[in-house]
C-alpha cells in the first residue's frame, strides 16, 4: 500500500467547540467519517467516503482524499479554521 500520510492535518470540531479531533491520513477520516460524523449525508460527506476508501484501495490519491474531507468537513460545519 501507498503511504497514505496527508500534506496538512485536518482539525474538527467534534461534538462541541471545545473537543477537537485531529486527522492525518485516509483510514483516520474514514474512521471518524463512520463514526463520530454529525451528519451522515450530504454530497461532499458521500463524496468523502468513496473517495477515502478509493485512497485506502489505491484506487485514489491521498491528495484527493484530504480534498474531499475537507469539503466534507466544512459542509457539515466542524472544521477548526
Amino acid at each position: 500500500m501507498a503511504v497514505d500520510i496527508w500534506d496538512h492535518s485536518i482539525e474538527l470540531m467534534i461534538e462541541s467547540s471545545d473537543h477537537f479531533r485531529r486527522v492525518s491520513n485516509s483510514r483516520e477520516a474514514m474512521e471518524c467519517l463512520l463514526t463520530s460524523w454529525p451528519v451522515k449525508s450530504g454530497k461532499w460527506f458521500n463524496l468523502a467516503r468513496k473517495t477515502c476508501l478509493r485512497s485506502l484501495e489505491g484506487r485514489a490519491d491521498h491528495v484527493q482524499a484530504e480534498a474531499a474531507f475537507v469539503k466534507a468537513a466544512k459542509e457539515a460545519g466542524i472544521l477548526r479554521h
